[in-house]
């Protein structure tokens, strides 16, 4: 059922006709979208390119992949959202999140995690209104709900470890033939006493 989403006004749910189930799960997706959007760090790591060229992708797939893993785990709570979600900024955007804003974003989830279950959609409203106002692209936000699946980079492995053996081995061989001549050692020279106490050298006879 294609419902649109209308983002214009508060939503009072107080007895009057019940949302759908599909529109719950669309507000909340949007709701996490635009609380990591609007995460000061994440915008921060983005605007200077701190997880590569690709760091919008990044932001997208970031925010996929955390609506993905709520719902695998609908019992998470706002520590365990925050270790993931500062996990993620680390590995990928290399910021290291002290200022406790992770918790807060955690804890905005778990409130539209709620919020959204009951059908009440008005901090999203706010939320997105914000965003607009701060001059945010729509299309950004959008963007994720056109490709709900985003293929990850294969990891590829080669034989390197054939090679590094093969470079263990190379200078193992060594031609005997061309193994340096014996050195002539000269004769030592020992000193010698003569009747007087006068001391001369000469070379010990064989």
């Amino acid at each position: 059922m294609g419902s649109t989403i209308h983002l214009s006004g508060p939503m009072e749910v107080s007895g009057g006709s019940v949302p759908t189930q599909e529109k719950c799960v669309a507000q909340f997706d949007l709701g996490v979208t635009l609380s990591l959007f609007s995460w000061p760090s994440l915008s921060l790591a983005v605007a200077n390119n701190w997880g590569g060229p690709d760091s919008k992708d990044k932001r997208e797939w970031f925010a996929q992949t955390t609506i993905d893993l709520l719902n695998e785990n609908p019992d998470a709570d706002g520590e365990w959202i925050e270790t993931f979600l500062l996990q993620v900024m680390l590995d990928e955007f290399e910021v290291n999140v002290d200022d406790e804003s992770g918790i807060e974003v955690a804890e905005q989830i778990l409130r539209l995690r709620r919020d959204c279950a009951k059908g009440d959609f008005r901090e999203v409203a706010a939320m997105k209104e914000k965003w607009d106002r701060k001059g945010g692209k729509s299309e950004d936000v959008g963007k994720l709900f056109e490709k709900k699946e985003r293929n990850e980079e294969d990891d590829e492995t080669d034989g390197s470890e054939e090679d590094s053996d093969e470079d263990e081995n190379e200078g193992e061989d060594v031609d005997m033939d061309e193994a340096p001549p014996l050195v002539k050692v000269k004769e030592p020279v020992v000193p010698e006493v003569d009747e007087d106490g006068f001391t001369k050298v000469t070379k010990k006879r064989r």
